[in-house]
């Protein structure tokens, strides 16, 4: 073969080789596409969605349950607290992993009247079906404080703390939950979700406040700066959770 001719196929040879090595090359190569999903996770390009994550609800009864006064006019609304938590998981697109709810059981004299009984009959029985669907129950104390001669003042004890040693046990007794839905207005939690932020744990809350007075449902700044996001709970929330 002549000379030319070798040098032209070997140099046809290079060009052959130089091409596919840059198709093998663009294969690897990952082009941004325009997705619709807002959830995804950053450096995420498949885009996979946030409900394939499990979340961790805590509700704190002493708030919902005064929020629930205040949308019901003076009267307590009746709803599904595991339909409640469900709904609030879904609006982030996570999956409701556990409910973790806490309250104090009523007041108990050392000699109970028959409306004290009653009472604590109906705690008794709301407990019985949070545990039954699932939901972890942490019960306080209820502590009877003296105003005047005849008007005494009920205030739930140790509700916050049992809250909050939850919360910090969360990394350790679950590690793979990385996002909690807090359902409080309390800012006694802040030192807890920021050590929980970085613990890497995203803390969202859902609370309420309002500008009047006397309703109980005071804004905390300091509460509202330290969470990762917060939202405000609606009537809706309440009506989209019947109690069946």
């Amino acid at each position: 073969m002549p000379k030319n001719d070798k040098i032209y196929i070997l140099f046809v040879t290079i060009i052959n080789m130089n091409e596919n090595q840059d198709k093998t090359e663009n294969r690897n190569v990952y082009k941004s596409q325009s997705s619709n999903n807002i959830s995804m996770h950053p450096g995420d390009p498949q885009g996979s969605p946030d409900d394939c994550l499990p979340c961790f609800v805590f509700i704190d009864d002493g708030f919902l349950a005064k929020l629930s006064k205040y949308f019901g006019n003076g009267k307590y609304l009746r709803f599904d607290r595991v339909l409640f938590s469900n709904n609030l998981a879904k609006k982030e697109n996570l999956k409701c992993g556990r409910i973790f709810y806490y309250l104090a059981p009523p007041f108990q004299s050392d000699k109970p009247s028959n409306e004290e009984r009653i009472r604590k009959d109906r705690h008794d029985n709301f407990v019985r079906s949070l545990r039954d669907k699932g939901a972890i129950v942490r019960e306080g104390r209820c502590q009877k404080i003296k105003i005047s001669e005849n008007n005494f003042k009920y205030c739930q004890k140790a509700v916050d703390s049992l809250i909050i040693i939850d919360l910090m046990s969360i990394p350790i007794d679950y590690p793979n939950i990385r996002k909690i839905i807090l359902i409080a207005s309390d800012s006694d939690f802040v030192p807890a979700v920021e050590k929980l932020k970085q613990r890497g744990i995203e803390i969202i809350l859902y609370t309420y406040y309002v500008k009047k007075r006397n309703t109980g449902l005071s804004r905390s700044n300091y509460l509202l700066k330290a969470v990762s996001r917060y939202s405000k709970i609606t009537k809706q929330d309440f009506d989209d959770a019947p109690l069946t």
